[in-house]
């Protein structure tokens, strides 16, 4: 089962959690090979995936937020085996409430979303309340 949009328990799961408090979403991307357009138009799923960056990036921008790490994982050294992943990143948002704006924002739903979802085979988003950083794991 991929996993692309999120499902309408967890959006309100998500809405339900303090708004004002600053996030950051770890997202794990697995992109197509082949973008899968309904209306039949190519292209690869990088090249979908970088068109719902330059349709959803003003938007980001806009809401004030940022990519604070990103990555291209290499090899799953705990965890599934067959769980592979293309790219990875942490998008750092000012509250909840921006991300929420973001998404319901009437033109990230026409002009992004339909790239994102022609783009992606399987994701992952999860929500995490910052915590200080430092030199220990603990």
């Amino acid at each position: 089962m991929s996993h692309i949009d999120p499902e309408r328990a967890a959006f309100e799961a998500f809405k339900a959690l303090p708004r004002d408090e600053p996030v950051e979403m770890l997202n794990l991307i697995r992109l197509r090979e082949k973008a899968a357009y309904p209306d039949g138009r190519e292209a690869s799923g990088l090249d979908a995936y970088r068109n719902y960056g330059t349709h959803s990036g003003p938007i980001f921008t806009r809401v004030g937020g940022r990519i604070v790490w990103r990555g291209r994982p290499q090899l799953m050294l705990i965890g599934p085996q067959d769980e592979r992943w293309d790219l990875a990143f942490i998008a750092r948002y000012p509250s909840a409430g921006a991300f929420l704006e973001m998404v319901t924002d009437a033109v990230y739903q026409s002009e992004a979303v339909p790239h994102r979802q022609a783009a992606v085979e399987d994701s992952r988003l999860i929500r995490h309340a910052p915590l200080p950083a430092g030199d220990s794991f603990g």
